[in-house]
């Protein structure tokens, strides 16, 4: 299990702290605390088995549920991205994002944005394409990321896990943990 709190970056522009894990009446659940850079934010995803939930603090959130037309919220507002929905947030104007919230239950998003993070950290603006082909699949009953065309995670995804496989690039992911079925 990861120490907390944990704070990890991806380069592009965002910040996330892991606070801690609580017991809650509705179960476990996750409390973070991010920053992110005006334009900046995670691309469209979905957490399959997770709420999540923000609370701006400072700046402006503009964020938008696949299908949907944007929407913003102010400092005091709290944005809810139910399980299963798909949806995208990002600094909306000239300042920083700043919030506070929860995914609950956990499950593994701390294992799997950790090594997401470090990929795209290491790799420039996006994860190297090995370690995503690797950590999506591993983990598809948890989460996705949409912005990836469907046609490259069913045709090209599958030859890199491959390769990766043969060739040993995935010794380092091999030992996370088990996803979530």
């Amino acid at each position: 299990m990861t120490t907390l709190p944990l704070r990890i970056e991806n380069g592009q522009g965002e910040t996330l702290i892991f606070e801690r894990q609580v017991t809650t009446p509705t179960g476990e659940r996750l409390e973070v605390r991010n920053e992110v850079q005006p334009g900046a934010g995670p691309p469209m995803h979905v957490h399959f088995k997770q709420e999540e939930g923000l609370t701006v603090i400072a700046g402006r959130m503009g964020y938008q549920v696949q299908g949907e037309s944007p929407r913003y919220a102010e400092p005091g507002e709290t944005v809810v991205f139910a399980a299963g929905i798909a949806h995208r947030f990002w600094a909306e104007g000239e300042q920083v994002l700043r919030c506070t919230g929860y995914v609950q239950p956990p499950h593994n998003l701390v294992y799997f944005l950790s090594e997401i993070y470090r990929s795209t950290r290491q790799h420039g603006k996006k994860p190297d394409d090995f370690e995503a082909a690797f950590l999506l699949h591993k983990y598809r009953s948890e989460f996705a990321l949409l912005d990836i065309p469907a046609f490259v995670q069913r045709t090209i995804f599958p030859v890199l896990r491959l390769i990766g496989r043969v060739t040993g690039k995935y010794g380092h992911l091999a030992q996370g943990p088990e996803p979530v079925r």
